[in-house]
């Protein structure tokens, strides 16, 4: 595989401290208990140390950029270091370049509207729909949609074939996941990166799932670009990242005009305008940037860094092992899987329990043992549906989404957890999935705006 997994009897570390770790919740059935997050994969909660920098910023607030008062002039010093800081993270070149954006979604789509014309796009239907859709955009873009591969080397050879027969012979883009948010597995992605090289096809890493689990190197993978989001990254909600290859970027009209993209704005004769652009960075960061969302995502590289990354895979590996091996004692629960049993992955699994609609589960989860998961098709809906397609739900049941007619009611849930999970989160969670399989919900529930809630 493209990314080494660190045995899990090494270097093991504590949880890093995070935010919310101390929220207690109630229960319909009584009492409080403090909230057990097991939806990393959608949201990270903050690691406290990014909190307490951004606390410590905040007095000091400014605009950024062109501002001759000492807060500006600091605030643009912090801006700027934390680019240095995230290249530093990503191990960038000194010709690439780090673009902030809103998030990972975000960062896709202005790779999107960068491509040039007649770029072909080559993407598996397994992507989360931030890097399955954007491409769709494009009217002058072709995109070639791939099948789900049921193994890495699949994956490689379905994408060789692809490049190897596309006509004409022009501008291509890969774009693929370096970890699954539905099932967590990692994907090749130095192999993949050296199949589009060698076909003379670009490749942009969606990292928004590895990125908070594994070191993510440029050179290493050898990819062109990578995208993640802060809120993923251990940081509070609002930043995310693009970075690598600048020529196409330059290349290109801004992403959003306005006032920092531009260098040199001048009236013409004719009563039009004359603009330069900037050719760095600030080409495409457009506006006021997200001075504090830049920061936080810069600190929370650096404290995982400092924290080091082998005894948080290590940690991380140890938390997996449990939960698979506490899920297959239960017969009814159906792990969904790409690339098998066997294939590495990070923190995210994703199941089914035999005679439950997953919201249904879900929801009990949270209102009988305060326990936070995400249920549904997770924004990949297409490889949900692959890896659903033979499991039985039960339509009518609480919380059931709609289905087209003809077709059944899908979706499955989803735990998902990283630096900052307690043990005792995962025992309470495997705990829970015994008891609802064995004893069944001990409380009524109701389907309230598509979901499915506890009855009052």
């Amino acid at each position: 595989m493209s990314v080494s997994v660190v045995a899990a009897d090494r270097s093991v570390c504590a949880p890093l401290p995070v935010l919310g770790r101390d929220v207690r919740v109630p229960l319909v059935t009584g009492g409080e208990v403090d909230y057990a997050a097991l939806d990393y994969a959608a949201s990270a909660p903050a690691l406290q140390r990014v909190w307490d920098d951004v606390a410590a910023y905040a007095p000091y607030y400014g605009s950024v950029h062109r501002g001759a008062g000492y807060l500006s002039q600091l605030s643009t010093d912090l801006f700027e270091n934390s680019r240095r800081t995230i290249e530093e993270f990503l191990g960038c070149g000194a010709e690439d370049q780090v673009i902030f954006t809103r998030s990972t979604t975000d960062s896709l789509n202005l790779l999107a509207a960068v491509l040039p014309q007649d770029t072909r796009v080559f993407v598996f239907e397994t992507e989360h729909h931030a890097s399955l859709l954007p491409w769709e955009q494009r009217t002058d873009v072709a995109v070639t949609y791939l099948n789900a591969p049921r193994t890495p080397q699949q994956a490689v050879d379905t994408l060789e074939k692809a490049l190897a027969e596309r006509e004409p012979y022009g501008p291509a883009l890969v774009c693929v996941t370096g970890a699954s948010n539905v099932t967590g597995e990692l994907w090749p992605v130095r192999e993949l990166a050296a199949a589009a090289h060698a076909h003379g096809a670009r490749i942009v890493l969606d990292a928004a799932q590895l990125v908070p689990h594994h070191p993510v190197d440029l050179a290493e993978l050898d990819v062109d670009w990578v995208a993640f989001s802060g809120h993923k990254l251990y940081a509070p909600f609002g930043a995310g990242v693009l970075a690598g290859r600048a020529d196409w970027l330059q290349d290109a009209a801004p992403y959003l005009a306005g006032g920092g993209a531009s260098r040199k704005v001048s009236r013409r004769p004719d009563g039009g305008v004359d603009v330069e652009w900037h050719t760095t960075a600030a080409r495409h960061e457009a506006g006021s940037p997200n001075v504090i969302g830049a920061y936080a995502i810069a600190s929370a590289c650096r404290a995982l860094s400092e924290a080091g990354f082998e005894g948080l895979i290590a940690r991380e590996q140890a938390l997996i092992t449990r939960v698979r091996e506490g899920l297959a004692e239960v017969p009814e629960v159906n792990v969904l899987s790409l690339f098998g049993e066997d294939a590495a992955r990070v923190g995210v699994l994703s199941f089914v329990v035999e005679g439950w609609n997953s919201s249904h589960f879900a929801a009990a989860l949270s209102a009988e043992y305060g326990i936070g998961v995400r249920d549904g098709l997770f924004c990949a809906h297409p490889l949900v549906r692959t890896l659903l397609g033979s499991e039985p739900q039960e339509p009518g049941e609480c919380g059931a989404p709609d289905s087209a007619p003809g077709e059944r009611s899908l979706n499955a849930i989803r735990v998902s957890f990283g630096a900052g999970t307690p043990d005792e989160h995962v025992e309470r969670f495997l705990r829970a999935v015994k008891e609802l399989v064995t004893d069944g919900a001990r409380w009524n529930y109701r389907t309230e705006g598509g979901r499915c809630v506890p009855a009052v």
